[in-house]
C-alpha cells in the first residue's frame, strides 16, 4: 500500500501545483533571457498553455511525467494504490492533451510540449526548438 497513510498522501498530493512549477519557471526565465516575450496561462486558448505567444501562434506546455503519462505503458503497471482512480485519470489527461494539441493546431498554433525532465536536463535543447521556430516565423512573416 506504499509508505504513507491515505491522509499523508492526500496532503502531499494537494501541494502539487498545476502552474508556476519549478520546471515551468525555469523554461520561462530562459525564454525571457533569450529575448522572447510571452503571456502566461491564456484562458482564451484551449488547454491554457503555460506559455503563449499569440502574435506568432506558439503554445508551450511543460508536462509533469506522472500527470501526463510519460512512458505510460511501463508506468501504469507501477501504480499500486487506487488504480481504479489513477489509471483512467492519467489516460484522460493524455487524451485531453491530444485534443488540446489538435484544437490549437486548427487555430494555426505551433504546439511545444516538454516533459519536466527535458526542461531540467536539456533546457538548452528546449529553448533552441522554440527559438528556431520563432526565428523561422519572423523571417517569413
Amino acid at each position: 500500500a506504499g509508505f504513507y497513510t491515505s491522509a499523508q498522501r492526500s496532503r502531499m498530493m494537494s501541494k502539487i501545483r498545476s502552474k508556476n512549477t519549478r520546471p515551468e519557471m525555469r523554461l520561462r526565465k530562459a525564454l525571457w533571457n533569450a529575448g522572447l516575450r510571452y503571456r502566461l496561462h491564456r484562458k482564451d486558448l484551449p488547454g491554457k498553455p503555460d506559455i503563449a505567444i499569440k502574435k506568432i501562434k506558439v503554445a508551450i506546455f511543460v508536462d509533469g511525467e506522472f500527470w501526463h503519462g510519460y512512458e505510460w505503458e511501463k508506468k501504469r503497471e507501477k501504480i499500486k494504490t487506487n488504480r481504479a482512480f489513477w489509471i483512467p485519470k492519467i489516460e484522460r489527461n493524455m487524451q485531453r492533451d491530444r485534443e488540446v494539441n489538435e484544437e490549437l493546431k486548427k487555430m494555426g498554433f505551433e504546439v511545444f510540449r516538454f516533459w519536466e525532465h527535458e526542461v531540467k536536463k536539456e533546457i538548452g535543447a528546449c529553448i533552441k526548438q522554440v527559438l528556431d521556430f520563432v526565428e523561422h516565423q519572423k523571417k517569413y512573416a
